[in-house]
């Protein structure tokens, strides 16, 4: 039995939602890194990532509750969204990709 609820992305989705509406819209690619808060999230994102495809890959011989899959790509979501807005609180300028 799964221990992850739809309310437990739905509290992810939310967390997200609050963060992004108070980001600029993002137009370009960001290179993580620089700020070691914000370089945390962005290792965070990526570890949550490749948790993703491992949990995804286990899924083609094992039944995975469907809400794991989706509150791990939820929450690399959220990392990354995390990042950003303490690149913001912080009045960090961050680097894009040209």
């Amino acid at each position: 039995m799964t221990q992850i609820k739809e309310t437990d992305i739905q509290h992810l989705e939310q967390a997200i939602d609050q963060m992004t509406a108070e980001l600029e819209p993002l137009r370009k690619f960001i290179i993580p890194g620089g700020q070691q808060q914000v370089a945390y999230a962005h290792i965070c994102r990526t570890i949550a990532r490749r948790a993703e495809r491992s949990i995804v890959k286990l899924s083609d011989s094992e039944k995975i509750d469907q809400h794991i899959i989706i509150y791990i790509n939820r929450l690399s979501d959220y990392f990354f969204t995390l990042s950003r807005f303490i690149a913001k609180l912080k009045n960090f300028k961050q680097n894009y990709a040209n």
